[in-house]
């Protein structure tokens, strides 16, 4: 099973127990980078806030055991992990929310632009530099809003930042 297979099977169980999440982080990239990055885990920002308790009685539901703060299934090498909401990129809400169809259910993630934004923001902060790679791959990969990138910069306090980096993100 594919991580973006893998993340729809547990974001539909999920949603079917009326528990609303969004997939963030690394993943995302995975995902928009057709595997050339891979990621270890799945972060799902739970957008409604549901009781620690049903998240984990949910994710028992389909084998998956706590281990120190994240989730673990015996037969797969993803952690998944619930990061507190609420869904934003740096200071911002997320706005629009990306559905992709996959065998296994619908998963609703970052659209590739928040994705940019996500990964932009830790290159912007704690200067890593891995996420900007990230923020390169999801960007050649996929159809991007970069003016929106550059807004968003710009809110962030970022837009020199921003600058310097713009021509690798248009390829």
């Amino acid at each position: 099973m594919s991580v973006g297979e893998l993340a729809a099977y547990i974001s539909s169980h999920l949603r079917s127990l009326g528990i609303d999440t969004v997939l963030s982080g690394g993943s995302c990239v995975s995902i928009y980078s057709a595997g050339v990055y891979v990621s270890k885990d799945l972060d799902f920002i739970d957008i409604r806030f549901a009781a620690v308790r049903a998240i984990r009685e949910a994710m028992l539901a389909i084998g998956f055991t706590p281990e120190h703060g994240t989730f673990k299934h015996p037969d797969v090498d993803v952690l998944v992990d619930f990061p507190r909401g609420p869904l934003s990129v740096g200071k911002e809400p997320v706005g629009t929310i990306h559905e992709i169809e996959f065998s296994t259910g619908i998963l609703r993630l970052l659209s590739p632009t928040d994705c940019i934004k996500d990964r932009l923001g830790a290159y912007y902060h704690w200067n890593d530099l891995q996420s900007l790679e990230q923020a390169v791959m999801v960007a050649k990969s996929n159809n991007v809003d970069l003016n929106e990138v550059r807004r968003w910069s710009k809110q962030e306090g970022l837009s020199d930042a921003f600058e310097k980096i713009a021509p690798r993100l248009r390829g």
